[in-house]
C-alpha cells in the first residue's frame, strides 16, 4: 500500500479505536504489565509505610500519656498548669498583649535588617582609610554577640532611665526594642557579611571592567546575590527575634508574657504561662515552615544549576 504526500496513516484505528490508552494523551503508550506491577508494589509499600508510621505514632503517644497521667503528682500538676478556667481567663488578655510582640517584631525586624546590613558593609570595606570603621564594626559584633540578651535588656531597660538624661525616653517598650535591635543586628550583620564574602571576587572584577565604581558594584552586583543566598539564615534570626520579644516584659511592658504573669501573680496558677507559650508557638510555626520552604526551594534551584 502506498500513500501520497499529506495523507495520514489511520489504518486500523476505525475498528480498534485510537491508541490513546483512554487517557487522551494521544501518544499511543500502553504501560507494560511489569510497569503496572511495579507501580502497584510501590503504592502498596507507601500504604504500608503510612500505616506503620501511624501505628508507631499512636503507640508512642499512648505510652507518653500513660506515663504522664500515672505520675504521682499528675493531679496537682494538671490543676496547676492545665486549668481550663484560668486558660479561658488568660487567653483574651494574652492575645491582647501579643499585639505588642507583633509590633515589636515588625519594627525591630526592619531596624535589625537595616543596621545589620550597614555593619556588614562596614566590615567589608576595603582600603586602609576604612580601617577604623572596620575595627568599630568588628568590636560591635563581637561585644553584642557575646553579651547575653537578658543582660543587655536589663542594662538598657533599667540602666538608661537611671541616668536621667534629658530627652531620652524611659518607655520600657522603646528601650526593650532598642536592646533587641542592638543584639540581633550583630547576629544579622555576620549573616550578611558571610553572604558578601561568599561572592567570588571575579564578580567585582567583572563589574569594575564594565565601568561600575566600587560602590555601584557592591550595590548592584554583590549585595543582591549575597542577600539572596542568606535568606534562610535571615529568616531563622527573625523567628528567634519573634520569640525573644517576650523578654521586654522584664521592664514592665505588658505583652503576652507580662499579661500571663499578672494573672499568675494573682491566682498562683501557672496555666496562663502555658497559654502564652502555645500562642507564641502558633505564631512561630508558620514562619518556621516558610523558612523550611524557602530553604528547600533554594536547594532545588542550586541542584538544578539555577540562579541562587
Amino acid at each position: 500500500m502506498t500513500f501520497t504526500k499529506g495523507e495520514s496513516v489511520r489504518e486500523g484505528t476505525d475498528d480498534e479505536g485510537d491508541m490513546t490508552g483512554g487517557d487522551g494523551s494521544g501518544d499511543g503508550y500502553v504501560p507494560s504489565e511489569r510497569r503496572l506491577a511495579r507501580e502497584r508494589h510501590r503504592r502498596a509499600r507507601a500504604r504500608r509505610a503510612t500505616a506503620i508510621a501511624a501505628l508507631s505514632t499512636l503507640v508512642v503517644a499512648a505510652v507518653l500519656y500513660l506515663v504522664v497521667v500515672n505520675a504521682p503528682g499528675w493531679s496537682r500538676t494538671k490543676e496547676t498548669f492545665f486549668s481550663a478556667h484560668y486558660a479561658r481567663e488568660a487567653f483574651p488578655k494574652v492575645l491582647e498583649g501579643l499585639w505588642l510582640n507583633v509590633r515589636l517584631l515588625l519594627i525591630c525586624g526592619t531596624a535589625v535588617l537595616a543596621l545589620g546590613m550597614l555593619i556588614a558593609v562596614a566590615r567589608t570595606l576595603r582600603g586602609p582609610v576604612f580601617f577604623p570603621l572596620r575595627v568599630l564594626a568588628a568590636a560591635y559584633t563581637d561585644f553584642f554577640r557575646g553579651l547575653p540578651l537578658i543582660i543587655n535588656l536589663m542594662i538598657v531597660v533599667l540602666g538608661v532611665p537611671a541616668l536621667r538624661l534629658q530627652g531620652v525616653t524611659v518607655d520600657p517598650v522603646l528601650l526593650g526594642g532598642t536592646a533587641l535591635t542592638l543584639t540581633y543586628s550583630a547576629y544579622v550583620a555576620e549573616v550578611f557579611r558571610a553572604g558578601i564574602d561568599s561572592i567570588h571576587p571575579s564578580q567585582r572584577a567583572a563589574a569594575r571592567s564594565l565601568g561600575l565604581t566600587n560602590r555601584q558594584a557592591l550595590r548592584y552586583v554583590v549585595l543582591p546575590q549575597a542577600v539572596r543566598r542568606q535568606v534562610p539564615p535571615l529568616l531563622n534570626d527573625l523567628v528567634s527575634l519573634q520569640k525573644d520579644t517576650g523578654l521586654v516584659s522584664i521592664g514592665g511592658a505588658v505583652d503576652a508574657v507580662r499579661a500571663a504573669d499578672i494573672i499568675v501573680g494573682r491566682s498562683l496558677n501557672y496555666t496562663p504561662y502555658i497559654v502564652a507559650g502555645l500562642v507564641f508557638v502558633a505564631l512561630t510555626i508558620p514562619m518556621t515552615r516558610f523558612t523550611d520552604w524557602v530553604t528547600a526551594r533554594m536547594d532545588r534551584r542550586r541542584a538544578q544549576g539555577g540562579t541562587i
